[in-house]
């Protein structure tokens, strides 16, 4: 994501497309991410923030013509057919949330196949439209998120251990991994004294509403909608606005949400959802999404882990779930430091 938020260009000036996402270099919008410097919120419309949401106020190889693949599935917008639960020995088998790292390509490989295989496991027995994800998503999915962050930063390391993964499992590990590496060559460490404003996501199964509605009114796959929103704000867990005044979970600066946001509030996420929907559309999408997106934050590395990120929710639905469970990254001149999820 990954987590950082790519800059976005200052340049544009009003109604154009380019002014949408007045993306300022500074840390304060890289967020993927990578996000997302946070390293989750990129500013999209607007600047990208350089950390990756916790949930408080706290003082950061890509494939070429990485596009879309084809559908497998959608996520459904209803409750997912109950599995049974875990019992007690596999509530104790969770990572921690601070979980030591893998140091042999033999041990993330393995780390990785159990993680994703049981986090997949978990995302099934899961009922999104039911509530909050359930503490093994929440544990799953960020020991995940570690793992690609940690692979991303050790490239020999990770390509040693996808080697020693099943086709499958390693064409996911290198998007997410292209992704990650995409946003983090965009951030730029922050003071460890800045304050960041996060707060909770709104529902995985809400905001999936609002993802397929922008889908079907412009065309935009909601896919793509939910890949730009993981890796500006981490699904709106950021609340500050960027450096250049990007606002709102899709990061939008003023003059484009005044052209492209319809009369919606910049800070709903449905009204935000339905404007980057309608900025897509009016630069390109769904004909040239390289272009669109590119309108959206000028960076080539931010379209490329866009469309990673997408490729994968194509590839596999249970994506959005566990995309959905990554958390905020900061990225300091003292380290790393995540603002959101479980204790």
């Amino acid at each position: 994501m990954e987590d950082l938020r790519p800059p976005h260009n200052d340049r544009a000036p009003h109604p154009s497309p380019a002014a949408h996402r007045t993306r300022g270099a500074g840390p304060a919008r890289l967020a993927l991410v990578v996000a997302t410097a946070v390293v989750t919120g990129l500013s999209g419309c607007g600047a990208i923030s350089s950390a990756d949401p916790a949930g408080t106020s706290s003082p950061a190889a890509r494939p070429s013509g990485a596009t879309p693949g084809t559908r497998t599935g959608e996520p459904s917008d209803g409750p997912v057919e109950a599995r049974p639960t875990e019992g007690a020995g596999a509530a104790r088998a969770l990572p921690a949330p601070g979980k030591p790292l893998p140091a042999t390509p033999a041990e993330l490989a393995t780390a990785l196949r159990e993680t994703t295989s049981a986090l997949n496991a978990a995302v099934d027995r899961w009922k999104p439209a039911k509530g909050a994800p359930p503490r093994d998503v929440e544990l799953l999915a960020l020991y995940q998120q570690r793992l690609y962050r940690h692979a991303a930063r050790h490239r020999t390391l990770a390509d040693r251990a996808f080697a020693r993964l099943p086709a499958a499992l390693a064409a996911q590990a290198r998007d997410n991994v292209g992704a990650i590496r995409e946003l983090l060559a965009l951030a730029r460490p922050i003071k460890p004294s800045a304050v960041f404003k996060v707060q909770p996501a709104r529902p995985a199964a809400e905001l999936l509403g609002h993802f397929k509605r922008g889908e079907r009114r412009f065309g935009v796959e909601w896919e793509v909608l939910a890949a730009v929103m993981l890796a500006e704000t981490k699904f709106g867990r950021v609340r500050s606005d960027s450096h250049a005044g990007a606002q709102g979970p899709m990061q939008f600066m003023p003059a484009t949400w005044r052209a492209y946001g319809m009369g919606g509030d910049v800070q709903d996420p449905r009204d935000a959802i339905m404007g980057a929907a309608n900025y897509l559309r009016a630069t390109g999408a769904p004909r040239d999404y390289r272009r669109a997106l590119h309108a959206y934050n000028p960076s080539q590395a931010y379209v490329n882990a866009i469309l990673l990120h997408a490729r994968q929710m194509k590839r596999d639905p249970r994506a959005y779930y566990a995309y959905y469970n990554w958390q905020v990254f900061v990225l300091t001149t003292a380290g790393e430091r995540r603002l959101t999820g479980p204790k």
